[in-house]
């Protein structure tokens, strides 16, 4: 027994599992993401998890699908074991006098890409029986999709590699027959060289997974098995290259459909490049492959900060040119911003639009309405946008006329301005039904295929396009792919200026929606509307008691004046209000110096802020105006939200606690403090003031819809379902009873 268990110990398959954990862990890293995402243990809330186990391509979770998702997974282990080959040629020196030397590490350095495809396998089957409830047939046609794909790419990689062994074997294949002859006349005279190796390998398998003695060669000279060696590195740095001009042309065409790729598949390709990047500045540079990439960093960053280099997004449509005429973001500026003057000229023309509105209403002192929709990418824009559905018929299709603001934050303004637009082409046209189904369809359709598809083969390596737009060129990213995927998935609705509503919103034909984004810099909120709001740069107040405080927004119309900021694309100002970090870019802003915004939720998710200031300023004309203010507050989370408490069960956990305990509560602390702020309203408004809301509850707590801009048939359908909940019902006649 002690002799098999000796023999696997030294068996190469289990010495290069222990050589990866030794050294360069690093690469291990791309393998624990993998498995963890695959689990369920990796960015599970925002559905990591469901990107791998059901990929969705061209709207469709099928055979194609996953098959595109298997040649990436395959992709991926044929560049770790091309990197992995490269780093650890002087521990098998023996490889390279056997025919197919690179076929023969693959095999034997299996464990680790065998031990993910079986766990791949049991967790996808898995999750469409018990989350996707899909038939057998289905789920076999899934496997067998993900099986040709890999299949696939694993033999197109050999066909390469076997033609560039043959042409080094007939290179080097008479030195090598020649030797080994020598060396088995030299072990029959019983003489032969010993050899030191750094790792001890007694056997390893041949490409037919037979048991077989390593060769000793040490009767070769090393410079001759490191130039064999060399030539394997160099076919595989070839197909390094090749795989990055295939990576250049998808992403010339990565806005056809055709080339967005499923989310998974890209972020696979993504690992396998950075893996296969590490490994040709460590076969190149050796031992300066550290300060070397230093020195890039630097070189680069003195490009960027020089401006030579700008890889930054922008807002389409703003006027980026003039850079003499960029407004001061300094104090001073700000505060010039919000005189008594201009405060009091905004407010006058918003009353004017409250005058006109009150205009159309069908009573004297109607009920005004004001929707906050909170943010939380499709999930949150889709149950946004069912809410608003199923309101408009309860309503009898009156709620939008009496509804005077939207405002909110990140996805679930992407829902309310695509409802709104809908609206506004039913007034143009009757024949739009605003309740056909196919529109809620739209809005859940998937974002992030064309997101990571962009990010892997456009920004990872540089944009390569540019695009024009109101007049002004800008790069092709992924920000730019994601404005184009929810232009396509609305149908280009969307597809419009800010200044497209101006008119719409003064003549009160649909409400008023203020875009919001926090200012990265000072955590400051940007706040973009058709018409200058100054009056929201600050909160309320008496200053004769209060001591007055610096703006805590800014009010973008204003401040870019001369940018042409009613030029905007309004798509532009969905993504800047919904730029969840890392996903989507940052935009950066005309400004001296430069600010850059991302998404709204970080400073008010749920934007009631910005509604609440809007009421103060003007509860003396509602008073007068109206029956009451009723805020509808459409949230994708539960108030109080008891059941996903934040816990700290490992030892990591604890020890991570303090820097991730804000992050876990951060819409909790929001939470609390707009409840208290809400009842300051009704203390203050009594009757005047009432806030109804509707919450996303899912049916089953483990298996929320995921806060992603991407979901699956079954948390579609869960979203749909969570409008017949109790509260929801109740709130639903709350609602048809003051709309009169």
């Amino acid at each position: 027994m002690k002799k098999y268990l000796t023999g696997f110990y030294y068996s190469l398959p289990i010495q290069l599992l222990l050589l990866h954990i030794r050294k360069y862990q690093v690469l291990l890293l791309f393998w624990y993401i993998l498995f963890a995402t695959v689990s369920g243990h990796f960015m599970e809330p925002y559905g990591a998890n469901s990107l791998y186990l059901s990929p969705e391509y061209l709207t469709s979770v099928n055979a194609i699908s996953t098959a595109i998702v298997g040649f990436a997974v395959a992709v991926f282990i044929m560049s770790w074991n091309v990197t992995t080959f490269i780093l650890h040629t002087r521990h098998i020196r023996f490889l390279a006098t056997t025919e197919s030397p690179f076929l023969k590490y693959c095999v034997n350095n299996g464990i680790i890409p065998l031990v993910f495809l079986v766990f791949y396998f049991i967790n996808a089957i898995e999750y469409n029986i018990n989350q996707e409830l899909l038939s057998t047939g289905s789920i076999v046609g899934l496997v067998s999709g993900f099986l040709a794909g890999f299949i696939l790419a694993v033999v197109l990689s050999f066909a390469y590699f076997f033609g560039a062994d043959k042409n080094i074997y007939r290179r080097f294949g008479s030195v090598i027959v020649s030797a080994n002859r020598q060396y088995e006349k030299a072990i029959k005279r019983g003489r032969h060289p010993g050899e030191k190796n750094e790792i001890r390998v007694d056997w390893f398998l041949s490409a037919r997974l037979g048991p077989r003695k390593p060769r000793n060669v040490n009767h070769y000279s090393k410079e001759f098995i490191d130039t064999i060696f060399k030539q394997h590195h160099f076919a595989a740095v070839i197909a390094i290259l090749l795989s990055m001009i295939f990576l250049l042309t998808v992403g010339f065409f990565c806005d056809n459909r055709i080339f967005q790729l499923p989310s998974a598949a890209s972020i696979t390709v993504f690992f396998a490049i950075l893996i296969a990047v590490a490994g040709s500045v460590s076969l190149f540079l050796g031992n300066w492959s550290i300060p070397a990439v230093v020195l890039i960093y630097l070189f680069l960053n003195f490009l960027y900060q020089e401006n030579i280099i700008d890889p930054r997004n922008k807002a389409y449509g703003l006027d980026y040119s003039n850079e003499n005429q960029r407004p001061a973001y300094q104090r001073d500026s700000i505060l010039k911003m919000v005189t008594p003057d201009a405060i009091d000229a905004d407010k006058k023309v918003f009353t004017s639009m409250l005058n006109t509105w009150k205009q159309k209403q069908q009573k004297d002192t109607p009920v005004l309405f004001i929707i906050n929709t909170s943010g939380g990418g499709t999930r949150s824009a889709t149950f946004t946008f069912d809410v608003l559905q199923k309101l408009d018929s309860v309503t009898g299709g009156k709620l939008m006329g009496q509804t005077f603001l939207i405002n909110g934050a990140s996805g679930g303004l992407l829902g309310a301005a695509y409802f709104r637009d809908l609206y506004w082409q039913k007034q143009k046209d009757q024949k739009v039904d605003i309740q056909d189904n196919s529109y809620a369809k739209n809005i859940s359709r998937d974002l992030l295929n064309p997101l990571f598809s962009s990010f892997v083969s456009r920004d990872f390596i540089g944009p390569v396009r540019t695009f024009d737009y109101g007049g002004y060129t800008y790069s092709r990213d992924r920000g730019f792919s994601f404005e184009e995927k929810l232009n396509d998935n609305t149908r280009g609705l969307l597809d419009k200026k800010l200044a497209d509503y101006k008119a719409a919103e003064e003549h009160a034909d649909i409400p008023v929606m203020f875009f919001n984004s926090m200012i990265t810099r000072d955590g400051r909120e940007m706040i973009i509307s058709t018409h200058p709001a100054r009056f929201l740069m600050q909160p309320y107040q008496d200053t004769s008691a209060v001591f007055p405080t610096d703006p805590d927004a800014i009010d973008f119309t204003s401040f870019f004046a001369r940018q042409n900021p009613l030029n905007l694309r309004v798509l532009s100002a969905l993504r800047m209000n919904a730029t969840f970090p890392y996903v989507l870019p940052n935009v950066w802003l005309p400004s001296d110096p430069v600010i850059d915004v991302m998404d709204a939720g970080l400073r008010d998710n749920f934007g009631q802020g910005t509604s609440s200031r809007f009421i103060n300023h003007f509860s003396d004309w509602m008073r007068h105006n109206t029956e009451k203010v009723v805020l509808i507050q459409i949230r994708d989370r539960q108030i109080g939200d008891w059941d996903r408490p934040y816990e700290a069960n490992s030892i990591i956990g604890f020890i991570t606690k303090p820097f991730l305990l804000l992050q876990s509560n951060w819409y909790r602390l929001q939470d609390y403090f707009q409840v208290d702020q809400l009842h300051y309203f009704s203390q203050t408004l009594g009757d005047h003031f009432q806030r109804i809301s509707f919450q996303y509850t899912p049916s089953n707590e483990s298996a929320s819809a995921a806060l992603s801009f991407h979901l699956t048939a079954t948390e579609k359908k869960d979203i749909e379902a969570a409008l017949n909940s109790e509260s929801n019902l109740r709130s639903f006649k709350q609602v048809g009873a003051l709309v009169k």
